[in-house]
């Protein structure tokens, strides 16, 4: 195994080009620090209205310190009776959560049929596939619609989740994925060992996809629970989503900023948990793969 020595800095022998790659500008600190201020203040500012008070949403300068508010506001929220919202995080976890474990499951194992097995119509079946993904979701809403009017699913919870328990681009991002993680002799290796099809799958290259399949749950996950538009058209305001939850606190007559906020800080909680699970599954496929490697 070949070591790579760190770099001694000015001083040192190693040379000035392999330096630049260890060592990073001042302006290369400042430009990351101003960027990292930029992306979290929304979220920060967000999060100290919502333990205030309304009237503090309007104060010159803003606000910039949590206040104490925040298990009153919380409360209020779970008791406001236009916005159902323990029912829409109850219906978005469990929508959420379907729709991320079939997704990947299924595409995992079509990837893996497209890039290892041989059947008849694979190209065109890909492709097929492929071209799915340049359909905008828009074009289909109306027709997704008049199908869950015909089969009795309007307003029900599996109306958001059987439509999209598999994707196009889920499919084509794990058989990409499966063409070049996963050798052709270690699937043959098994096939000398008994191994079944589904047991090659399951065995050898579910744990090989580990990375892709964390990014693919990672992005199904946060779609499907911030999905707005179709939930919109097929559930009623009385079982809805959590953004619809929040859609109805932001309709109201009287718009009570701190509730708005707190509804959006209370709904991006399981974001966070699932962003920290799934990334823990990325580093440790992706370790994982180059220990073996």
């Amino acid at each position: 195994m070949t070591l790579v020595t760190p770099v001694r800095g000015r001083t040192g022998k190693q040379p000035g080009r392999l330096r630049g790659l260890w060592e990073a500008s001042p302006l290369t600190y400042l430009t990351l620090v101003v960027a990292l201020v930029l992306s979290i203040f929304p979220i920060y500012w967000m999060i100290v209205v919502a333990t205030r008070t309304n009237a503090s949403v309007s104060d010159v300068p803003p606000p910039l310190l949590p206040g104490g508010n925040i298990g009153d506001n919380v409360g209020r929220l779970f008791d406001n009776p236009d916005a159902y919202f323990a029912q829409g995080l109850l219906n978005s976890a469990i929508a959420s959560s379907v729709v991320t474990v079939s997704t990947v499951f299924f595409a995992s194992l079509a990837g893996f049929a497209f890039a290892k097995l041989r059947f008849r119509g694979k190209n065109a079946l890909l492709l097929t596939i492929i071209a799915t993904m340049m359909i905008p979701v828009q074009m289909g809403i109306i027709p997704l619609y008049m199908i869950m009017v015909e089969i009795g699913w309007q307003n029900q919870l599996q109306a958001v989740i059987v439509p999209f328990l598999v994707t196009g681009f889920g499919v084509f991002m794990m058989r990409q994925y499966a063409a070049q993680a996963v050798p052709d002799e270690l699937i043959e290796a098994a096939r000398v060992d008994g191994c079944t099809t589904f047991g090659i799958y399951w065995r050898v290259v579910l744990p090989a996809l580990r990375p892709a399949a964390g990014v693919l749950g990672l992005f199904t996950f946060m779609q499907t629970w911030n999905e707005y538009m179709w939930p919109l058209a097929v559930l009623t305001p009385d079982n809805p989503t959590v953004q619809l939850s929040i859609n109805n606190l932001a309709n109201a007559y009287f718009k009570d900023y701190t509730l708005m906020f707190a509804g959006t800080t209370v709904a991006i909680l399981p974001l966070l948990v699932v962003f920290v699970v799934f990334g823990r599954q990325i580093i440790g496929g992706i370790m994982e793969g180059a220990i073996k490697a």
